[in-house]
């Protein structure tokens, strides 16, 4: 039987088809392969998981690089066809590494908590994001001057308040692809809002979480901040290079392909059929009326989603 801590990474030759993004040695560096204690595991982690040690699970890191290459792959698709990916990471080790990593890719996410109805309830989000440019041109023409000292205070903790739940995800106009999501026992509202509308959901999955509702599940440890930090690094990698080659492409095709011939372009890649269709979906745009700042109703409603996710 294997045993990770027993092998000599020195002389390790590992054959492969084409260049893997990481390797073993990289992941057991990083402590990937840590899942949680034995009494916390979820049954249906059973095929991710090598073997226990010291009341301790391991996780199969050949699983893991295999898993990897696959949501890498996907992930590069749906970038290169220039659709959104959000990221959701609200824990604590998770935070500061998913913002620096993914605003390098210019793309969206999450690492305040979770608002309830982030998707499901798009429209309103998107209303609270137009808010924010409301209120930033109320201190450009002037209006702000009109307030009372009270009102302006009122305002500015407002825009204060949108900008820490919200500030990331400024740039979704409308609902993402697809969702990379950092633990999804802790974001399990995130999951189910993206199982509801058919949004397919990238994921590290610990030996205490349910793969079952993930379409690409990446067996790893999820609460150490190198592992984090490695799979994170090497999806938004993924990403960047779907970017690029979608812009060398534009340079050279001008034109706009037909949805019918970007379908069967795709499925002769042997891409999964779940990300098939988030490239290739009709979505339309949420198109939110700019003059908000007098609906008190929207006010309020803005200012409930918002009080949530700081709770």
């Amino acid at each position: 039987m294997r045993d990770y801590f027993a092998i000599d990474w020195k002389n390790v030759n590992l054959k492969t088809k084409k260049m893997p993004r990481t390797n073993f040695k990289e992941l057991l560096d990083a402590g990937v392969h840590f899942g949680h204690l034995k009494r916390k595991w979820n049954p249906a982690m059973a095929p991710y998981i090598f073997m226990e040690r010291n009341g301790i699970h391991i996780i199969d890191l050949e699983k893991t690089v295999l898993k990897i290459e696959e949501a890498a792959s996907a992930i590069k698709h749906i970038a290169k066809s220039g659709k959104k990916v959000l990221f959701v990471a609200t824990k604590k080790q998770a935070k500061e590494i998913v913002a620096e990593k993914v605003k390098a890719v210019n793309m969206p996410y999450v690492t305040e908590r979770w608002p309830g109805g982030m998707l499901t309830n798009f429209p309103t989000i998107r209303k609270a994001v137009k808010k924010m440019s409301s209120i930033d041109k109320m201190a450009i023409d002037g209006t702000f001057l009109n307030l009372s000292k009270r009102e302006r205070l009122q305002v500015t903790r407002q825009r204060a308040k949108l900008e820490k739940t919200l500030g990331s995800i400024i740039d979704l106009t409308r609902l993402p692809s697809a969702l990379f999501i950092v633990d999804v026992t802790k974001e399990h509202i995130a999951v189910k809002e993206a199982k509801r509308l058919g949004i397919p959901v990238f994921a590290m999955v610990d030996t205490n979480s349910d793969p079952s509702d993930i379409e690409f599940p990446i067996p790893a440890n999820d609460d150490a901040s190198k592992s984090i930090s490695l799979i994170i690094g090497i999806l938004c990698q993924a990403i960047e290079e779907g970017l690029n080659e979608r812009k060398l492409e534009k340079d050279k095709e001008p034109q706009q392909k037909d949805k019918k011939v970007m379908r069967r372009e795709l499925e002769t890649k042997d891409i999964p059929a779940a990300i098939i269709e988030a490239i290739v979906a009709e979505e339309e745009e949420v198109e939110v009326d700019d003059d908000i700042a007098e609906d008190t109703d929207d006010d309020e409603e803005i200012i409930k989603v918002v009080d949530e996710a700081e709770e």
